[in-house]
């Protein structure tokens, strides 16, 4: 561990700082606010046919991460400064009638197919699907009910030093218009350096498309402190697949060299989002993938860099996965209010989500996304955290 990440976890300690349910500080001790201990589980809410929603918190090496079994959905995660001082650095709602009704996938997982898949449609195998369609004529993160609407099987565990969650869905054959019974397995753990690890793994019955993320929208100084453009980020990628005006990739690996889109080396996420590019008009901002130089690799390895100048926090994210989507929150509209009871606008967070490219099943020269009888789907995703 990092002499910062030990100093401002001996500070938080010192402070006996614990997290109320808005993700701010109190004085009382809490045994569990920087080492592991046992998920603790306790009702959310009900859906409108009765189903029952959980809400799962754990806590390890100094982050604290509460969990809903709707969606798999990051409610809060929770950070030191540099200072000791925590905050929740992801944005979500207080209940989950707010979830249901109007959420734009805060914190959620995001399947069977992250991003977007133009018109709805593909062809595997000389056979054309059509997907549900809810983002104009295409399809988004799965369609009208994607992995972010359903009730997942949850589990707590403790692994040594190590605690986590296993999320389990099955998605039916024919569900959102994919083929194939889909069997989900989503693993999260927070290991005793207060990393948040994300193993992914899927299996199916008939030839399908999968392509797996998470959707936490980041505020490294806290969910409820406004615009993130002056966070700094650097993305280690030499290109990105530019966008039609409907947001689908035209086919093209482009060079981020001389773009707004350049962030090899760190710099604001605002240095340059207001330039006349003709690829940030069509996102409102900047809603793109960014091709990573490393490519699909077998282990997770350092791709991008986020910090917060203010507080110090920082996140460091290490990925298996090609691609990385980076949305800057260009359609939050001020209609929404979040758990720190501030309405949320636009650039008042980012998301960084590891995944394959969009549109991939109509993208041949795209890093193929299918799925076949007897492989099984693997990704995974650390992120870890720091202040300084």
């Amino acid at each position: 561990m990092e002499s910062s990440r030990r100093t401002v976890l001996a500070a938080a300690a010192a402070a006996g700082l614990a997290a109320t349910t808005l993700g701010t500080t109190t004085a009382h001790a809490n045994p569990h606010a920087s080492r592991g201990g046992r998920p603790v589980k306790e009702l959310f809410g009900k859906l409108a046919d009765g189903t029952k929603v959980y809400r799962w918190s754990l806590a390890n090496g100094g982050t604290r991460l509460k969990v809903l079994s709707y969606g798999g959905i990051v409610q809060s995660l929770e950070i030191p400064d540099r200072h000791g001082r925590y905050k929740n650095v992801s944005l979500g709602f207080d209940t989950l009638e707010e979830y249901v009704a109007s959420s734009p996938y805060f914190g959620a997982l995001i399947g069977r197919y992250g991003n977007r898949i133009a018109r709805g449609q593909f062809t595997l195998d000389g056979k054309a699907y059509q997907l549900s369609v809810n983002d104009g004529e295409n399809s988004l993160h799965g369609g009208s009910k994607g992995f972010d609407k359903r009730v997942w099987d949850v589990e707590g565990f403790t692994s040594g030093s190590d605690v986590g969650l296993v999320l389990h869905y099955t998605s039916v054959d024919g569900e959102m218009g994919y083929p194939g019974t889909l069997r989900v397995k989503v693993t999260y753990t927070l290991t005793r350096q207060g990393n948040w690890r994300i193993d992914y793994a899927a299996t199916t019955d008939r030839a399908t498309v999968v392509n797996l993320t998470s959707h936490v929208y980041w505020n490294l100084a806290g969910e409820d402190s406004g615009s993130v453009y002056d966070h700094e980020l650097s993305i280690a990628a030499s290109r990105y697949t530019p966008v039609d005006s409907g947001l689908i990739p035209t086919g093209e690996l482009a060079k981020v060299a001389g773009t707004p889109f350049d962030f090899r080396r760190s710099k604001t996420v605002g240095e340059d989002i207001r330039v006349a590019h003709q690829q940030l008009l069509y996102g409102k901002g900047i809603d793109h993938n960014w091709v990573l130089d490393k490519g699909s690799t077998s282990k997770p390895q350092q791709i991008a860099r986020l910090r917060d100048p203010a507080s110090g926090r920082v996140l460091n994210i290490a990925t298996t996965e090609p691609g990385l989507q980076f949305y800057s929150g260009n359609f939050l509209d001020g209609t929404l209010v979040g758990s720190g009871g501030t309405i949320h606008r636009q650039g008042d967070a980012l998301c960084l989500e590891t995944q394959h490219f969009p549109d991939s099943p109509n993208q041949p020269s795209f890093p193929s996304t299918v799925l076949r009888p007897g492989d099984t789907y693997r990704s995974t995703t650390v992120h870890s955290f720091s202040a300084r």
